[in-house]
């Protein structure tokens, strides 16, 4: 699977691909619902990305692929868990439903498959 069929599922289950999606509550916003904390470890890892960007769907699944490939995770799961549960995201038990929903708009090719293709 590469990992641009991954991002594209996972914008399905954070917004339904509505790039001006806001979750007032957490300060979520675009595409990916971004939170600043995100914004901020981006930043820490060398990935140019404000506040801002999170509303530009193109630039924020480009700060989530430099972010997947800096941090040399591979494994679709994983991938998807973290982001939405945080740095230990892939070990809690309430991510798995996150999973779930992502696997849910793969291709049914790849829904099995975690692991992942990483392409420039």
């Amino acid at each position: 699977m590469t990992l641009i069929k991954l991002i594209a599922a996972m914008i399905m289950v954070e917004s339904g691909g509505n790039d001006l999606a806001h979750n007032k509550r957490e300060d979520a916003c675009g595409c990916l619902q971004i939170r600043p904390i995100m914004v901020a470890e981006f930043n820490r890892i060398g990935i140019d990305f404000d506040l801002n960007d999170r509303w530009d769907c193109g630039k924020s699944a480009k700060a989530l692929h430099l972010w997947v490939a800096k941090k040399g995770y591979t494994n679709a799961e994983v991938i998807a868990r973290k982001w939405n549960g945080g740095p230990n995201g892939h070990t809690k038990p309430n991510t798995a439903s996150y999973w779930q929903k992502v696997k849910n708009y793969l291709p049914e090719q790849f829904s099995n498959q975690t692991q992942i293709h990483i392409h420039p």
